[in-house]
């Protein structure tokens, strides 16, 4: 390459275009490979999908821009922070003259810059807030919505494990879940299953790996999803000893992806189980309330009418019977005292006293016997006030009362209509007649 300074004997100028393309061939022809390590600064992502940032060193203040093209696939998602090894060929852009590494591959120094990493967005994270979800799974879910590969093995144990506890329906968003574009794939299946599908509980799941396969369930836009989902979400990323920080931001961690599976589903044979038993309870418990109704109906019947007239009268009668008795001991009682009586009254006063008698007792007799009357014409009375406002009185007189088969009336059709009614009784006057529901 000719030499680009003063001491050309071309008298011809170069043009600023010219040098900037000389300078440009001479430094992608020395650095068309190389590998770099430094600390990634200012990540941006552009709407084209490139990814710009700069690679800087720890010690000193030295920088290096590094573009990502589009669809490029690095086996570690870039991040701010993250001290990596960047590969690719370095260039130049004529139009700021400057000079940038288009990155070809990036791989992490080493767990420890990962680990750091990983600590310190964790603890920003929490201190957000957004690890305090702790709400409780739908204990009988219709649907299932499974983000993870669609050709891994862990949809297909997710799957099995449904079909033999509970069958139910299962959605799969098939994502990415490794490398550059997993976590924005994850992150909108997410919101799109919160947003449209709604599934009953979301299970976001992958199998084991390494921190740097596992490394896009660490990333903030996961992380925020996971928060901010309406549904209950399972987080099942790798084996039980892995950890990444959706399994804070989700409501339940499993171990592995076949336990969310038994996590999201309850076992369908204890259901019915419980079923059963439940409805063996509820059997017995309205036998045993139709039994005590039935019991209580029973004891508020009201009792006969010739049953209470004979009562009354009975005691009627008895109440005659001890008056009557009564007054003669009384009268005999008096009568033995004036035997005791010493003083002889005068014949004539005796004689008087003697004549008196018969109609004192005569008096007595009307007086007992027109009490009697008149209680026995109360008696009679309310008597008659009971027999008219009866039932019995209302059916002599061309009325009749519907029953059910437990005795408890009928008021309207629509209670005859009920499916556990099927039996009802005609009461008449004279007796009762059972009608049978048509159909």
């Amino acid at each position: 390459m000719p030499p680009l300074l003063a001491e050309s004997t071309d008298p011809t100028p170069l043009s600023v275009a010219e040098v900037s393309q000389r300078i440009k061939q001479s430094v992608e022809l020395n650095f068309s490979h190389v590998r770099v390590r430094g600390e990634i600064s200012g990540l941006k992502k552009h709407s084209s999908g490139h990814t710009y940032f700069s690679l800087k060193d720890a010690d000193n203040d030295a920088v290096l821009n590094a573009i990502c093209w589009r669809g490029t696939k690095t086996v570690i998602a870039l991040a701010d922070g993250l001290e990596i090894v960047a590969s690719g060929r370095i260039t130049t852009y004529p139009g700021r003259s400057n000079y940038q590494i288009i990155v070809a591959d990036a791989q992490t120094t080493g767990q420890g810059a990962l680990l750091k990493l990983l600590q310190e967005r964790k603890q920003k994270l929490l201190a957000e807030g957004l690890f305090d979800n702790h709400r409780e799974l739908p204990k009988y879910p219709h649907t299932i919505g499974v983000i993870t590969s669609p050709t891994g093995a862990v949809i297909q144990d997710i799957i099995h494990r449904v079909s033999d506890r509970y069958p139910c329906h299962i959605i799969l968003w098939p994502v990415a879940v490794q490398g550059a574009d997993a976590a924005e794939e994850i992150a909108e299946a997410i919101s799109g299953f919160n947003d449209t599908l709604k599934p009953d509980v979301i299970i976001v799941a992958r199998g084991g790996g390494s921190i740097e396969d596992l490394w896009a369930f660490n990333e903030e836009c996961v992380v925020r999803a996971a928060h901010a989902s309406l549904i209950p979400l399972i987080s099942a990323v790798g084996h039980e000893t892995d950890t990444t920080l959706i399994d804070y931001a989700a409501d339940v961690r499993a171990p592995t992806p076949t336990a969310a599976a038994e996590l999201a589903t309850p076992v369908l044979t204890q259901v019915l189980s419980d079923v059963d038993a439940l409805k063996l309870r509820l059997v017995r418990s309205l036998r045993q309330l139709s039994e005590t109704m039935s019991l209580r109906v029973q004891n508020y019947r009201l009792p006969r009418l010739e049953y209470v007239v004979n009562q009354k009268e009975l005691r009627l009668d008895d109440y005659c019977e001890r008056l009557e008795r009564g007054w003669r001991l009384y009268l005999d009682k008096n009568v033995r005292r004036l035997d005791h009586v010493k003083v002889r009254p005068p014949k004539g006063t005796m004689d008087m006293a003697r004549s008196r008698l018969p109609l004192i007792c005569n008096a007595m007799n009307q007086a007992f016997r027109a009490k009697f009357e008149k209680m026995a014409l109360k008696y009679r009375s309310l008597s008659d006030r009971l027999s008219n406002s009866s039932y019995q009185s209302t059916l002599e007189r061309g009325f009749c009362l519907a029953t059910d088969e437990h005795g408890m009336p009928i008021k309207n059709a629509a209670t005859f209509n009920k499916p556990d009614v099927n039996i009802a009784q005609i009461n008449f006057h004279d007796g009762k007649v059972a009608v049978r529901k048509a159909g």
